[in-house]
């Protein structure tokens, strides 16, 4: 059993369609505080990030911002955080979460959340990193994606093994349970 003690929550900076969202967000940072892990995330107050960062403190959890300058100087830090740092870059920002965390988990968002995601989920397929990652499937937010892998592998751009490679589900508790869990592939990436 793998011990997390920090994981990376990519989010959006918008709440999305009705409250669902922002349920999933809250649901996922109040069972991140429950278990003694401390969020790293953007930093900023707004979208699914703020909702997540408000559920993790107030259940009593550990919140560590990480936001670029330029965001700050637009007044997105969120004002409540346990520990903050603020970078130059976008990259930087992203480098510094994948030190900082044990474990990556994304909430439904845009096309910055998704960027974020797909390059740990690529980091993992390639060795640099060996840390579980976890879509939270939300009212069923990733469904299309993993129909996109589904035709990936359809297609022999990515062996079927890599499907898991990720885990997914809309329950915090059984996600969070899969990156605990969570076994890498051994399948090599490279098919002939």
């Amino acid at each position: 059993m793998r011990q997390i003690r920090t994981i990376a929550v990519f989010s959006g900076s918008n709440v999305g369609r009705g409250n669902a969202y922002k349920n999933a967000a809250a649901a996922l940072g109040t069972e991140i505080a429950r278990r003694g892990i401390t969020v790293v995330y953007g930093g900023t107050n707004m979208g699914l990030m703020g909702v997540l960062a408000d559920a993790a403190l107030a259940a009593g959890g550990m919140v560590h911002g990480v936001i670029t300058h330029r965001l700050e100087a637009k007044g997105h830090l969120h004002p409540g955080l346990t520990r903050q740092e603020s970078v130059s870059t976008m990259r930087e920002r992203k480098m510094r979460m994948a030190e900082l965390a044990d474990a990556f988990v994304a909430l439904p968002g845009g096309i910055g959340t998704l960027e974020e995601f797909m390059e740990v989920w690529t980091l993992n397929q390639l060795g640099e990193i060996a840390k579980p990652a976890g879509l939270l499937d939300a009212m069923g937010f990733y469904q299309p994606l993993m129909g996109f892998i589904d035709h990936m592998i359809a297609e022999q751009f990515l062996p079927p093994a890599h499907r898991k490679g990720i885990v997914v589900d809309a329950d915090p508790v059984t996600l969070l349970d899969g990156l605990v869990h969570f076994e890498a592939v051994s399948v090599p990436k490279w098919m002939k």
